[in-house]
């Protein structure tokens, strides 16, 4: 078990950032040379560099890229972040992003790199640990080796590959058998700026043990308008009968890449809410891999993404039903406007003797201009004969009675367009059962709609 008071510490310094004109290999052996690693996460990055350059990047004639274009990623050098500028972030500034304000522990990365000095972890008795991934594999990484990069594999896509090659560091969160976390647990990832068109790679891991409850909030921004590459993976275990909420709030400035991936492997009658808000970046890529393994658990995976002038936003979901008597139900909401694209792939496996499952996947967009587009691609896949699956997608535009309806009682045009889009993404929102990352969130949705002329989406520059 990994102690409760060890005080949490930086990832070893990189002094220098990797060469942008410097092959990938050269670069991965060059960081190879600062860490300090356990055996067996040394032999997983290798095997994971090896599987990428096997591969490549995904281009438009692979399946499940055939929608979205990573070239713009793919033309950028490879320059992992230093932590020069980590320690430059000021405690005001932090004061000002989203969610500052709620209650409990708070992990802060600077381009990968962890600040205890803005972070803020309760003393704690209750065997709960919230600590930097850095930390955890320093002290007693025998405790991470069961879990850490076993579930987001490497083969699964060319981003989870980079990821488990060149993470940093991230979170390490462990929560005992039958302990209770009331307050959110945040994870604060941010992007400086300070040096052009670094790639900021993250992995997170988060073990809810049996009878337990936690809620972990993910929140990614840039703190200027520089060009970077985030590439975050978590991976999420629990326990039988444990109670998960996990947000990811994504509001990367319009000029950066975001590519992140969420791994949730769930025992019996867990019950596991995941939301994904995306607000920002030029392109967004999320990909959602959830594995129902025991009996009687339940997934519910909730989304918006919002997106205008030509950015995307695309989520790529596999939901694995792989024990009798499981249920999960996605419910995704794009808003799109100007020239921008959604993307949505949403695959239900239902595995042979997966006998009363109960599965439902909904994709809802709406259109604000006639250039935006979306594509949307709902799937099943069965093999059982005893199930209930359904699956539907729906794409359209803001109703012209409804509009009069509200222009009719006084209500200006442009509100009354925020009314019905505010509600639309209100659908989504509502899930959210933690009241005060709900509150937040419905807030930050609504002001973003305000702030904007006509439409009025997206993140900021």
């Amino acid at each position: 078990m990994l102690s409760t008071t060890l005080a949490p510490q930086p990832t070893q310094p990189v002094t220098t950032p990797a060469p942008a004109d410097l092959p990938l290999r050269a670069v991965f052996e060059q960081l190879q040379r600062t860490r300090t690693e356990p055996a067996w996460l040394r032999a997983a990055r290798r095997k994971a560099l090896e599987h990428f350059e096997q591969t490549g990047y995904p281009t438009l004639r692979d399946e499940d890229w055939r929608f979205t274009s990573v070239a713009p990623v793919a033309a950028l050098p490879f320059r992992p972040a230093s932590t020069s500028f980590a320690s430059q972030f000021s405690a005001a500034a932090l004061a000002r992003l989203p969610f500052h304000g709620l209650e409990g522990d708070r992990l802060v990365f600077v381009d990968g790199h962890f600040v205890p000095e803005l972070s803020q972890i309760a003393h704690r008795t209750d065997g709960v640990v919230v600590t930097s991934l850095a930390t955890a594999l320093a002290h007693q990484p025998e405790d991470l080796e069961p879990h850490l990069v076993r579930h987001a594999r490497a083969d699964d896509n060319a981003f989870a590959a980079l990821n488990q090659a060149f993470f940093t560091d991230g979170a390490f969160i462990r929560v005992p058998a039958g302990r209770v976390v009331a307050a959110p647990i945040r994870l604060v990832f941010l992007a400086s700026g300070r040096e052009p068109d670094v790639t900021i790679c993250l992995r997170n891991l988060v073990l809810v043990e049996a009878g337990a409850q936690a809620t972990v909030l993910e929140h990614s921004t840039s703190l200027d308008g520089a060009t970077h590459v985030t590439n975050c993976v978590t991976e999420l275990v629990t326990g039988d009968r444990a109670v998960v909420e996990h947000l990811k709030f994504q509001d990367d400035n319009a000029r950066a890449f975001h590519v992140a991936g969420f791994h949730a492997r769930i025992g019996r009658s867990v019950k596991l809410l995941a939301h994904s808000f995306a607000l920002g970046a030029r392109l967004a890529r999320f990909h959602v891999r959830a594995g129902l393994h025991g009996e009687g658990a339940e997934a519910v995976l909730n989304g918006l993404y919002l997106a205008n002038r030509e950015r995307l936003a695309d989520h790529h979901m596999i939901v694995d039903h792989a024990r009798p008597q499981c249920a999960s139900h996605e419910y995704y909401n794009g808003i799109l406007s100007d020239r921008a694209r959604g993307v949505f792939h949403g695959r239900i496996l239902v595995q042979p003797g997966a006998q009363k499952t109960d599965a439902k996947q909904t994709n809802k967009n709406l259109l604000l201009s006639d250039e935006a587009t979306v594509d949307t691609k709902p799937q099943l896949e069965i093999y059982a004969d005893d199930v209930k699956c359904t699956h539907g997608a729906t794409v359209g535009q803001l109703h012209p009675e409804q509009i009069f309806y509200l222009r009719a009682r006084g209500i200006p045009e442009e509100m009354a367009r925020q009314m019905l889009i505010h509600a639309f993404a209100g659908e989504i929102i509502d899930r959210v059962r933690c009241a005060p990352v709900r509150e937040e969130l419905d807030r930050l949705i609504w002001d973003r709609l305000e702030q904007q002329e006509h439409l009025g989406l997206g993140a900021h520059d």
